[in-house]
C-alpha cells in the first residue's frame, strides 16, 4: 500500500512508474535511491521542469537509465510516413499537421511533441499558442486540468508541427505529413492511409505548381496498440537501444511550458530554450 515501502523490501531492478503525473518525479527518485537499474515513466514525465530535472540528475548520478512512454516510433503509424517522406519522391518533410478532438496538450499532445522531434530529426526551438477559453473537466479527477487549442511548433531549420485540438472539437484524429513532391494523410482511428505524389516528370516544376500530374496510393495500417507498443519501449529501455529517454521527455514538457507562456503574452513566439521558461512553476497535468 505504500510505494516507499514497497521499493525497499522488494529492491527492483525495473520500476514503472505509472502514476498521474505529479508524483512521477517522486517515485522514480525514490526508485533509483532504492537501487533501481531501469525507470520507465508515464508522460508527462512531470508537473514542471524543475521536477524533470532533478528526475534526470539522480538518474544520472546513479547511473540509472530512464525511459518515458512515448510509444511513436515503434508505431507502424508513424514509422511508415518517417519512410515515405524520407524518399525520393516525396521530397522530404516539410510540416506535419494534427487534427484531433480534445485529447489535451499534456495528455496526448507531449506524444506529437516528441513524434515531431523523431519525425523532423531535431528539437523543437519555438512555439506559439493558442488555447480555447473552455476548460473542460479532466476525466482523471477534478485536481487536473488540461489544456485545448492549437499549438505551432517549428524546428532550427523550418520543419513546423500545428496541432488543432480545440475545446470545441470532440471527434478523431488526422495526421497530414506535407513536402515538396507529396502529402500523406493518416486517420489513426480507422488506420486509413492516403498518399500523393508528384509524378516523377513535374518534380522540377515549382511548388506553385500544386495541382501537376500525381501518383496516390491509399493502404490500411496496423490499428495503434498501447499494450504491444507500451512493451517495445520497455524493451528498449532494458537494451539500451532506440528508446525515449529522459532527455526526450523533458524537452516535449519545455514545448509545452514554451506553449503557456505564448498563450499568457499574446500569442507571440517564444523560444524553447530552458534557462528563459519559469522552470519552478507547477502544472496541474494528469
Amino acid at each position: 500500500a505504500d510505494a516507499a515501502t514497497m521499493l525497499q523490501q522488494v529492491k527492483p531492478e525495473c520500476v514503472i512508474v505509472a502514476t498521474t503525473a505529479p508524483s512521477h518525479a517522486d517515485l522514480t527518485c525514490l526508485a533509483v535511491e532504492a537501487g533501481a537499474r531501469y525507470i520507465f515513466c508515464e508522460k508527462p514525465i512531470a508537473v514542471s521542469l524543475k521536477e524533470a530535472h532533478r528526475m534526470l540528475a539522480t538518474c544520472r548520478e546513479h547511473g540509472v537509465r530512464l525511459g518515458v512512454n512515448h510509444q511513436m516510433r515503434f508505431m507502424e503509424q508513424y514509422t511508415l510516413p518517417k519512410r515515405l517522406v524520407e524518399s525520393e519522391s516525396f521530397g522530404g518533410l516539410a510540416s506535419i499537421t494534427v487534427v484531433a478532438g480534445n485529447f489535451g496538450f499534456s495528455m496526448n499532445g507531449t506524444h506529437y511533441i516528441e513524434m515531431f522531434r523523431f519525425m523532423a530529426g531535431g528539437p523543437p526551438v519555438l512555439a506559439q499558442a493558442w488555447f480555447s477559453e473552455e476548460k473542460v473537466p479532466n476525466p482523471r479527477g477534478p485536481q487536473f486540468e488540461d489544456r485545448a487549442g492549437a499549438l505551432r511548433l517549428t524546428t532550427a531549420n523550418g520543419k513546423r508541427l500545428f496541432m488543432d485540438l480545440g475545446a470545441d472539437q470532440g471527434h478523431g484524429v488526422q495526421v497530414t505529413y506535407a513536402g515538396r513532391y507529396g502529402r500523406i494523410t493518416v486517420d489513426e482511428l480507422s488506420g486509413d492511409l492516403d498518399l500523393v505524389v508528384r509524378k516523377a516528370e513535374h518534380r522540377d516544376a515549382p511548388t506553385t505548381a500544386y495541382g501537376m500530374p500525381w501518383e496516390r496510393t491509399t493502404r490500411k495500417i496496423r490499428p495503434a496498440d498501447s499494450a504491444a507498443s507500451t512493451r517495445s519501449v520497455l524493451e528498449a529501455v532494458l537494451e539500451g537501444k532506440d528508446y525515449p529517454t529522459g532527455e526526450d521527455g523533458c524537452l516535449a514538457i519545455a514545448a509545452l511550458v514554451a506553449a503557456y507562456v505564448s498563450n499568457e503574452n499574446g500569442h507571440t513566439p517564444v523560444a524553447v530554450r530552458e534557462e528563459d521558461l519559469p522552470c519552478d512553476r507547477v502544472f496541474p497535468w494528469a
